[in-house]
């Protein structure tokens, strides 16, 4: 499938995305219709028009990227449906008898604390793909994603639509770059992830305990960050120094600072792992990959400079 994907998903995201419009229906007859009073409105089925659907017709997103929801949040969201009607409507895909959310599920979950009994909604038809795609731009656009969430959702249309990481970058807006280092995240241990899906490390941190080989200096790079609120450059410095008994088998000097910055800023640029190695004036420069879509990646990147 892979072979055939050349210009993404071929529909553009402005089509996708043309629900930022008000809702007609006011606050009060919202309200009213969540306390089944009021007369029905008239509806109107021409394919971009704002539907009404019971609340209880609409489903969550099996492919939603967001696994967390801040309930206070959804509390606050609420309040205002509840005093102020939903402004933007959901966009839902037709699925059996019901309707699957494609975008807007912290709207439908503050709605249902809401009390409503109908939800606006614009109805698309949307292949698997293109709802993968939406549910994960959306959510990348609103900034709703943590690091893990974003990495899994890219990662999801990588194995399931055998999309490069190219045709993923084009697909939601970000350089080849960011979906490289986004996907790196997956290949730290489970519970570091699970720190940084918890806001207790950030994204740049696990990036910088990537390059630590030895999972117990890893182990207490990472402590060493929670205990002292150490920034990422802090964090990279320390993931960078070879460990004292190593330096000393090795009969190794402690690596040049400028090196190591040098280093830095290439693992940053190209995604991965990146050494340099310098005896006098002569050295090597050793880029590492960890599968043939990585290698195929660094290459196109490379030969890009060409031009």
């Amino acid at each position: 499938m892979a072979g055939t994907k050349k210009g993404g998903l071929g529909r553009g995201l402005d089509a996708l995305f043309a629900d930022s419009v008000p809702v007609s229906r006011g606050a009060e007859a919202q309200i009213a219709a969540a306390k089944g009073s009021g007369t029905q409105e008239s509806r109107d089925d021409s394919a971009e028009a704002v539907r009404y659907i019971s609340i209880h017709d609409v489903k969550p997103n099996v492919n939603q990227p967001r696994k967390t929801f801040d309930e206070e949040k959804i509390a606050e969201l609420a309040a205002s449906i509840r005093e102020n009607g939903i402004i933007q409507p959901l966009i839902v895909r037709k699925k059996g008898k019901t309707y699957e959310i494609v975008a807007g599920e912290r709207r439908w979950r503050a709605s249902v604390k809401a009390e409503l009994k109908e939800v606006p909604c614009i109805v698309r038809e949307l292949d698997d793909e293109q709802n993968m795609l939406l549910a994960i731009v959306e959510n990348m656009q609103r900034e709703d994603l943590n690091p893990l969430e974003e990495a899994e959702g890219l990662n999801q249309m990588i194995a399931s639509y055998g999309l490069t990481q190219e045709q993923v970058s084009k697909s939601v807006g970000k350089s080849r770059p960011y979906i490289a280092n986004s996907l790196r995240l997956l290949k730290l241990p489970e519970d570091i992830r699970e720190l940084i899906s918890e806001g207790k490390l950030s994204a740049g941190h696990g990036r910088a305990l990537l390059s630590v080989e030895d999972e117990e200096r890893q182990k207490k790079i990472t402590e060493m960050i929670l205990k002292d609120g150490l920034s990422v450059r802090e964090a990279e410095r320390l993931a960078s120094e070879e460990p004292a008994a190593k330096r000393k088998k090795a009969g190794r000097k402690p690596k040049d600072p400028d090196v190591a910055r040098v280093e830095a800023d290439l693992k940053e640029a190209l995604g991965t792992r990146v050494s340099i190695r310098k005896t006098g004036k002569k050295g090597k420069i050793e880029i590492e990959f960890f599968s043939r879509d990585e290698l195929e990646r660094l290459i196109e990147m490379l030969e890009s400079l060409k031009n």
